[in-house]
C-alpha cells in the first residue's frame, strides 16, 4: 500500500487520509460462483452467475487486521447435487491480492452443500448444513473448521477468461472433497504487514458513508 495523503486544512491533526495508492488489486476466480466480505462487509458478487467462468478483479481499500470470509458454490442442482444432468461437478477457488495475501491451505473451508451423496448419480440425494450465524465476521470461531486442500490447475480445469499470471503465487483451494461438496466458505485473517498506519474511513466527516469503494475494472 501506499502512505495515504495528509489531511486539509479542517482536518484533525495527524489525520492520513487514504489515497489511490493505498487500494489493493484483488484478483478472483471461483468454479462457479462466490460473494467475498471483508472485515464482515460485503465487498464483492461474482457478477457473473455460474457460466462462463470468469476472473474478477476489483481494488479495494485495506483495513487491517482483514478477516477474508468467501462462499464459493459450484453449479451443482440444490436437489441432486448434480451439474448438467447427471455429471457430478467439482470446484475450486483462487484469490490473489496485491498486498501478497493469495489463497493456499492456511485458510480455513468447510462444507454446507454436498452431493451427490456417495455418488449415487442413479438415486441422488444431498446433504445440507445451515449456515452458522456471524460466518463472515471476524470475530467467528473457525478455530474448529478443516484447512483447505490445495489442488493444482490441471485438476481445477478453469476456462474462460483464466490467466495464471494473474494469481502467481496463489493456489486453488477447496475442502478435501472437490467433485461432492457443492457450497464451501472460506476464512482467513490478515495481519496489518510492518509499517502500516491505520487510515481515516474514506470518504470522511460531512455526512458521507463512511463505505470503502469497490470499483470493478
Amino acid at each position: 500500500g501506499g502512505k495515504g495523503g495528509k489531511g486539509g486544512p479542517g482536518d484533525p491533526p495527524g489525520l492520513i487520509k487514504p489515497s489511490p495508492t493505498d487500494a489493493l488489486k484483488l484478483n478472483v476466480y471461483a468454479d462457479n460462483w462466490f460473494i467475498l466480505f471483508i472485515n464482515g462487509k460485503l465487498r464483492v458478487v461474482d457478477p457473473i452467475e455460474y457460466m462462463p467462468h470468469n476472473v474478477v478483479s476489483v481494488d479495494i481499500m485495506p483495513e487491517y487486521p482483514m478477516t477474508i470470509a468467501v462462499m464459493a458454490m459450484d453449479n451443482a442442482d440444490p436437489k441432486t447435487g448434480l451439474e448438467y444432468g447427471n455429471h457430478i461437478g467439482d470446484g475450486g477457488l483462487i484469490i490473489k491480492f496485491s498486498d501478497g495475501t493469495v489463497t493456499n491451505a492456511n485458510w480455513k473451508a468447510k462444507s454446507f452443500f454436498r452431493g451427490p451423496v456417495n455418488r449415487d448419480v442413479n438415486r441422488p440425494t444431498v446433504e445440507r448444513t445451515p449456515l452458522p450465524a456471524g460466518w463472515h465476521l471476524p470475530g467467528f470461531d473457525d478455530s474448529g473448521w478443516e484447512r483447505a486442500t490445495e489442488y493444482t490447475s490441471e485438476r481445477v480445469r478453469p476456462d474462460g477468461d483464466y490467466v495464471a499470471d494473474a494469481f502467481t503465487g496463489a493456489r486453488f483451494i477447496w475442502t478435501a472433497d472437490i467433485d461432492l461438496d457443492n457450497t464451501v466458505v472460506f476464512r482467513t485473517t490478515v495481519p496489518a504487514p510492518p509499517g502500516w498506519v491505520k487510515r481515516n474511513p474514506w470518504p470522511s466527516a460531512r455526512g458521507l458513508s463512511t463505505t470503502n469503494a469497490v470499483r470493478p475494472r
